[in-house]
């Protein structure tokens, strides 16, 4: 913070040691807060010459309703069995908080400005963004409102916001080390968006272990977290390099896509090209032959971007959970 910029309250509840949300609910004068976090809010206000931009009104940010928002059209994220997961897993993680689930959509290229409207208005105790995509604004705005904030997932950009995440980086790269491992050596990848950081960190997995070897090159194609998208990566790199005898796709769908492309054109899996996806969800095992696939603990990770925003203790800012590889048929 420099001499002119005025504090905002996430400063204040990181300099007390407690969430936004507790922080907020402190200055809302809520019953909900301990007597200790109480104090410690007080003291970091007074500490750093904090003002609230308006009065708290009845009820604010202590509203009994915790929104998700998915980056993400509606007929992506209905298809994803990680937001499933997810969406159930904040749900089951809220309910001794007493607080509902609120879910909304909003796509990056929307100005958004109801949404921004409702979810400045005092309408929830704290929002988890899930999805984030590029410079997308939305972080920004929510923090400079004051609202509690926490991504699902590393922020792209650098945006300064809390976040819960898995170890993209460490699991692709465990993923890829395995099929080496099994004497695989052209070794290719199905990646994530280049604008969401889960794409980026599974690719930059990748490319680590790749270039440990010192021998073998990067085969890289590209798809969106879905089937279909996979299945035309997959062709794609049957195209481009046909002696490939490995895939690593970044996420499950995208792997199921690229079983189907080669089950179709009469490839073996795993007896030509091994195939390991990322996530771990149901889809893993209804495929034939049964994906081996990167677990990432999905549901650990709701429950504790909910503590981040409710639970009322010291917040880290910055959560990285570790992954498993779980290895079945296909690899």
């Amino acid at each position: 913070m420099t001499a002119t910029a005025k504090p905002t309250l996430a400063e204040v509840a990181t300099r007390a040691g407690v969430s936004t949300a507790t922080a907020s609910r402190a200055l809302s004068r809520s019953t909900r807060v301990s007597r200790e976090a109480r104090t410690a809010v007080e003291q970091a206000v007074a500490d750093l010459g904090y003002v609230r931009h308006r009065a708290p009104r009845a009820g604010s940010r202590d509203t009994g309703a915790v929104a998700v928002v998915v980056c993400e059209d509606m007929l992506h994220y209905q298809s994803d069995l990680f937001y499933s997961r997810l969406l159930v897993a904040v749900e089951r993680a809220l309910a001794p908080h007493e607080r509902e689930l609120l879910v909304l959509t909003a796509l990056r290229h929307t100005s958004r400005p109801s949404l921004l409207r409702f979810l400045r208005g005092g309408h929830v105790d704290g929002v988890i963004l899930v999805g984030l995509r590029g410079d997308d604004a939305l972080p920004r705005l929510l923090r400079a409102a004051d609202v509690p904030v926490v991504s699902m997932g590393r922020p792209p950009g650098g945006a300064e916001v809390p976040f819960v995440d898995a170890d993209n980086v460490g699991g692709a790269a465990e993923a890829v080390r395995y099929l080496q491992s099994r004497g695989r050596r052209r070794i290719a990848t199905i990646a994530g968006p280049a604008d969401m950081s889960v794409g980026v960190d599974r690719l930059t997995g990748y490319r680590r272990a790749v270039r440990l070897t010192g021998t073998a090159r990067e085969i890289v194609a590209h798809g969106d977290f879905t089937v279909a998208s996979g299945d035309h990566a997959m062709m794609r790199l049957l195209d481009r390099c046909p002696g490939v005898d490995a895939v690593f796709a970044a996420s499950d769908p995208m792997a199921a896509g690229a079983l189907r492309a080669l089950t179709r054109l009469g490839v073996h899996v795993p007896d030509d090209i091994a195939l390991i996806g990322f996530g771990d969800d149901a889809l893993a095992r209804r495929t034939s032959p049964r994906l081996t696939t990167v677990r990432q603990p999905v549901e650990d990770m709701g429950a504790r971007a909910v503590t981040e925003l409710v639970g009322g203790g010291p917040v880290p800012g910055r959560v990285v959970m570790g992954t498993q590889l779980v290895v079945r048929q296909s690899a």
